[in-house]
């Protein structure tokens, strides 16, 4: 089975940065896709933009924190996951978001700056080892 992502777009806004109880780094980022369509009938082009939300733990995280901010252009590979909690009302929620195993900054608007960081594969030493990455969920929290 193959669960793997790769966008290209703009941040919104600069990255939201938490550190948790047990000293783990994560960030969310939220970026803008545009897909650009023509159409005959009208003669013109329709834009759709699509928000991603994007979750980046560890050294990806602090990658965000330093060099990541509203309006760079950024390409991501990671996985979608989608994420239940319950809110005030005890009502639940959803969200699916990309969580990010590879970061490449293409630059801001006018910018020409490309550097790339991954996060490190972990290396299970058996199948029990194989378990999921903590989710921002795990601190209570609805990010």
């Amino acid at each position: 089975m193959v669960n793997k992502v790769f966008i290209i777009g703009y941040v919104g806004a600069d990255p939201e940065i938490r550190t948790l109880e047990s000293g783990i780094k994560t960030a969310r980022l939220r970026v803008a896709t545009t897909e650009r369509t023509f159409n005959k009938e009208k003669n013109e082009n329709i834009d759709h933009t699509e928000w991603h939300t994007i979750s980046l733990w560890r050294g990806l995280a602090d990658v965000a924190d330093r060099y990541i901010h509203k309006g760079t252009q950024i390409f991501i590979e990671g996985r979608l996951r989608t994420r239940e909690w319950s809110d005030k009302e005890g009502k639940k929620q959803y969200t699916t978001e990309i969580l990010a195993d590879n970061i490449k900054l293409l630059g801001g608007r006018g910018e020409k700056k490309q550097e790339q960081w991954q996060q490190p594969a972990p290396q299970p030493q058996s199948v029990a080892d194989y378990g999921s990455i903590p989710s921002a969920a795990d601190d209570g929290l609805p990010f």
